[in-house]
């Protein structure tokens, strides 16, 4: 019996609760403790500690590859970081609950990755292959929509409601809703996961190897060090908003809701064009956009409204990126140890976003806003021809009239239904 596969739009809620996690303690949180006179290093460390899971999950990934199912792992993780969230909230905020704080952010945070986690394989196993675009789009929309979910709803709720836990309260109950389409959702019979654990443990790096040697694979990987749509700028809108004479209102209005609202619907957008065309031309072409974008801000006279414009396209543009970014690794993974694979993709993909971030603001600082912007573009135009000549020396070396895989499945893989 066929099974019709789920709309992509499902992914956008299930990893929902993902971004709000980020958002809540990064923008909410953090904002909260600064009000309350909380030093910033104090915050800083705090906030850092939130990413550690996430710079690590690769090494727990093949739990949700080989032990309990896809939804087990997503019902888990989703009561665990929604009630992480309504601790945070329930927390006096103040300086003495810093370290009781951190605990619970860490570990809420670890819950969430096996959400992260538990999505991916889910997403994997039940989209179609003319579909991975679209559902790497609204996946990711899901992730930078909830980002600011979580930061900007978040906030308002805390400042404005009859006390700060109601925000908390708000925003667990709503992640734990954004379970319900798991129970709806086909679970797809794994053979990696047949023969014991430690069997499908070797069966897991045995699929990682396998993926990472094909020329798909080993593409996708290559994507993860280019700097190519990193989107890193966006890292230093807030710090650099000054050389564009940009009001604490504007810096506020726009990169907050209307970023990630727009990054959500570039997401979607990406997605779609991604299953209209070749997935690796459409993260080209969408890092020469971004490249384009801020040459053209360089360009551009100095204002407030030079800022909020190209502020709001750079957004977009990222959330293209994000999409493309993420329709290749999906293209590249198939199914097996999907979590595993998809998760080591994800931890890699941050490396160019941390050197190009530190490389925008060293710009800043030698040649200034226009520098910064320009050297951005230069390093991303870069990593775009080195990838393009690498493609073409694979397709130079492929036998002619041989077939590039885009999917890599242990033998017994079943069909997908």
């Amino acid at each position: 019996m066929t099974r019709r596969a789920p709309h992509p739009v499902v992914y956008l809620f299930l990893v929902l609760p993902f971004g709000v996690m980020g958002g809540y303690v990064t923008v909410s949180l953090g904002y909260l403790l600064s009000k309350a006179g909380v030093p910033v290093p104090a915050i800083a460390a705090l906030v850092a500690a939130s990413y550690i899971p996430h710079t690590w999950k690769f090494a727990w990934a093949p739990l949700v590859d080989t032990t309990l199912s896809r939804r087990t792992w997503y019902l888990l993780s989703s009561v665990v970081s929604a009630a992480g969230i309504l601790l945070t909230g329930l927390l006096p905020i103040r300086a003495a609950s810093i370290p009781m704080l951190t605990m619970v952010v860490v570990i809420s945070n670890v819950a969430v990755t096996f959400l992260g986690m538990a999505t991916n394989s889910l997403m994997a196993y039940a989209t179609p292959e003319d579909q991975k675009g679209r559902a790497g789009g609204w996946f990711q929309a899901g992730n930078l929509g909830g980002t600011g979910l979580g930061g900007g709803a978040g906030l308002w709720m805390a400042q404005n409601l009859p006390a700060p836990w109601i925000a908390g309260a708000v925003l667990a109950g709503a992640c734990l809703l954004c379970a319900i389409p798991v129970f709806f959702m086909h679970e797809a019979h794994s053979p990696h996961r047949e023969g014991g654990l430690l069997k499908s443990l070797r069966n897991v790096g045995s699929d990682l190897w396998n993926v990472t040697t094909s020329r798909a694979g080993f593409l996708a990987l290559f994507l993860c060090f280019l700097p190519i749509g990193s989107g890193a700028a966006s890292n230093l809108w807030a710090a650099v908003a000054g050389d564009w004479h940009a009001s604490a209102a504007a810096v506020g209005m726009v990169n907050g809701l209307l970023s990630g609202g727009l990054s959500a619907v570039g997401c979607i957008a990406g997605g779609w064009v991604c299953d209209r065309m070749d997935r690796k031309t459409s993260y080209i072409a969408y890092g020469a956009l971004q490249a384009a974008c801020a040459v053209a801000m360089a360009l551009a006279p100095r204002t407030e409204t030079t800022y909020v414009v190209f502020v709001s396209l750079y957004a977009f543009i990222t959330g293209l990126t994000y999409a493309g970014f993420t329709a290749v690794v999906l293209e590249a993974i198939g199914m097996g140890a999907a979590a595993t694979k998809y998760n080591v993709y994800a931890s890699l993909s941050n490396f160019p976003i941390y050197y190009m971030t530190l490389l925008d603001g060293k710009a800043h600082s030698l040649w200034g806003p226009g520098g910064m912007l320009n050297t951005e573009a230069t390093v991303g135009v870069l990593g775009l021809a080195l990838f393009v000549g690498v493609v073409a020396i694979l397709r130079a070396l492929r036998p002619r009239g041989a077939p590039i895989p885009v999917e890599v499945r242990l033998p017994e893989d079943e069909p997908r239904t």
